[in-house]
């Protein structure tokens, strides 16, 4: 056995496996698009198992409330930025790998050039915006798509868009959800997770893109795996062979004004402050003005319909994102804007 291939001798004493096979993953590239619950025990395993390169791309910082599933970092990286944390600990665990840092966000400007040099896609995201732009994109560029949501005690899991022998396509993600209003789907912050189902569901991702590089035939391609982690039940819902959507053009992700803490307390006069939390959330901890939750601004929209600029503000700038969004829709010319970070990043 090649020395370098040491470290890997009990994948490849797999039978079917071999040296050949794991030089398929030493020459294999892949793209995993978020760092956090999903993307850190996805990243780990695909490290540990020999892929030859591994582009991260995540913009997001370090945020202490979500280190009970994002476990590559700890408190001492708060306010860091995840990719430079991710890298950091991941070429410590292989020096082997190659490791690529995307630090910026994925947007339809640059999605294209992001995906085009590496063999399959990782979506680890935890927004409906970037995950329909992700499954646009990987279909444009034929690229297969290794998708994972985690939602409370729930994951689900597939492999999107995996050509078939005849030429044709596995279903995609707009295959079972055409479209979604992301404003009405809590997320993580307001309605719980897990933890291990993050690490579950993460390292099956890791699975999938093992397989897919190996040249399995057991590809989860056209079905879902939906997973319970309370009564550890799991089950697949078929979906078909081929496709039935057909995309053409790139989804359109809409720029949402942002201001950051440091700009923020340097003009907080300037500003109306809005919390988007919970009640719960805004009377553990605020950094002033109103609390208007994020499930109840579509019916406070007019309130946003004035001269006075508003600032809106949650734990981690997510919600108040997408509630920038949904008053932009409406009144484009409104002066709101998201704190990026959220109030994670208030303290830095």
């Amino acid at each position: 056995m090649s020395a370098d291939f040491t470290r890997y001798s009990c994948q490849i004493a797999l039978p079917g496996f071999g040296e050949a096979t794991q030089q398929l993953l030493q020459q294999a590239r892949v793209l995993v698009v978020g760092a956090g619950g999903l993307g850190c025990p996805a990243l780990q395993y695909l490290v540990a198992a020999g892929v030859g390169t591994i582009g991260i791309a995540d913009h997001d910082t370090v945020s202490v409330s979500n280190l009970h599933r994002q476990i590559l970092y700890g408190p001492g990286d708060a306010g860091k930025n995840k990719v430079d944390v991710a890298i950091v600990r991941l070429q410590q665990q292989n020096p082997g790998t190659n490791l690529v840092a995307h630090d910026s966000k994925v947007t339809s400007a640059n999605v294209r050039d992001t995906i085009r040099r590496y063999d399959i896609v990782v979506d680890c995201t935890d927004n409906f915006e970037t995950r329909y732009l992700l499954n646009d994109a990987a279909i444009l560029a034929g690229k297969p798509l290794v998708y994972g949501a985690i939602y409370q005690y729930e994951g689900q899991l597939a492999v999107w868009n995996v050509r078939n022998p005849d030429g044709t396509f596995s279903p995609n993600y707009r295959d079972l959800y055409p479209d979604v209003d992301a404003s009405q789907v809590p997320n993580c912050a307001d309605g719980g997770v897990i933890p291990t189902i993050a690490g579950i569901i993460g390292c099956m991702q890791a699975n999938e893109v093992i397989k897919y590089l190996t040249n399995s035939d057991e590809l989860l391609k056209g079905k879902v795996l939906i997973f319970d982690a309370q009564t550890l039940e799991s089950r697949v819902i078929k979906i078909g062979p081929i496709t039935k959507t057909k995309i053409e053009s790139l989804f359109e992700t809409p720029d949402v004004p942002t201001i950051t803490a440091d700009q923020l307390k340097k003009d907080i006069n300037q500003y109306e402050l809005i919390d988007v939390r919970s009640l719960q959330e805004h009377d553990l901890f605020d950094i002033g003005g109103k609390n208007i939750p994020a499930d109840e601004i579509e019916e406070n929209l007019d309130y946003f319909n004035s001269d006075s600029a508003k600032v809106l503000y949650c734990s981690t700038g997510k919600r108040s994102a997408e509630a920038v969004k949904q008053i932009k829709q409406k009144y484009p010319e409104a002066q709101v804007f998201s704190l990026e970070g959220g109030v994670g990043l208030w303290g830095d």
